[in-house]
């Protein structure tokens, strides 16, 4: 009895050794990562020209390739998920996703609550109405009336602190599509996203009427220390892409050969 005993003493031992051990390797995300051999990525796949579907239906854009970069440079391969905007940062959150590519952009608010890469583009809001429309010049025009924008985002919070009714939607193209209709007043979005409508569109009968300063957009990490080595590695692929000239690159292939890949007053 004493030596059954003592085996399973010595079985519980191993099992708690053999625990611990997992633990301190899922313990770090980079580790665990490079154990797995993938990056997992959340990205929407509908916001040209930051991550949309080409022609031939493959995931591209600017987002896409800079997740495969920063994968390449950690040793891994990129597995890209694809989701809508609102369980984007819900699922980096809770450890579904490892980060997002999906032209996120940076906000106090959000910093409290998710670490942040250095941005790798600094981009412009821009307010949008139908050609027609005369009423609406400015962001403080927006008081009393109807924009649309994906829930939870940045566009659909700037909207709200102006005074309006915000009504949420899941892609850009049901929003201008809104828009178009005059079913809501106005539609807040990324200048290089809108661009990119109208270059694709240009019989489309919209306006660009007010715009903000650049503003960053950067990659979302959750903000707990198994991240940390992560988020470094991050950081330091992104510094070497901005010195060898790629982010650069990536800009100018994306939105029309404008280089925004260092601020406005850099």
């Amino acid at each position: 009895m004493m030596k059954n005993g003592m085996r399973r003493v010595l079985a519980l031992a191993l099992a708690l050794l053999c625990l611990s051990a997992a633990a301190l390797a899922d313990g770090d995300l980079l580790d665990t990562i490079r154990e797995r051999g993938t990056l997992i990525i959340a990205t929407e796949g509908d916001w040209a020209p930051w991550t949309y579907h080409n022609e031939a239906n493959e995931l591209v854009g600017l987002d896409v390739e800079l997740g495969k970069l920063l994968a390449e440079r950690l040793g891994v391969a990129a597995q890209f998920e694809e989701t809508a905007w609102d369980s984007i940062l819900a699922g980096v959150d809770s450890g579904r996703f490892d980060l997002a590519c999906n032209g996120v952009g940076y906000t106090e608010a959000r910093a409290e609550k998710y670490s942040f890469s250095t941005p790798y583009v600094y981009t412009h809001k821009v307010l949008v109405v139908r050609a027609d429309n005369e009423s609406i010049k400015s962001f403080e025009d927006l008081k009393g009336k109807k924009t649309a924008n994906t829930a939870s985002s940045t566009y659909a919070a700037i909207a709200e602190e102006y005074g309006a009714t915000v009504t949420g939607v899941d892609a850009l193209a049901d929003t201008l599509q809104l828009v178009l209709q005059g079913r809501v007043d106005a539609t807040i979005n990324s200048e290089v996203t809108i661009n990119d409508y109208l270059k694709e569109h240009p019989e489309a009968p919209l306006k660009v009427v007010a715009e903000t300063e650049g503003d960053p957009v950067a990659i979302p990490i959750r903000k707990v220390p198994e991240t940390e080595s992560l988020l470094a590695a991050v950081n330091e692929a992104l510094e070497a892409m901005r010195a060898d000239g790629t982010l650069s690159e990536l800009s100018k292939k994306y939105f029309g050969g404008l280089d925004l890949s260092v601020a406005a007053n850099e």
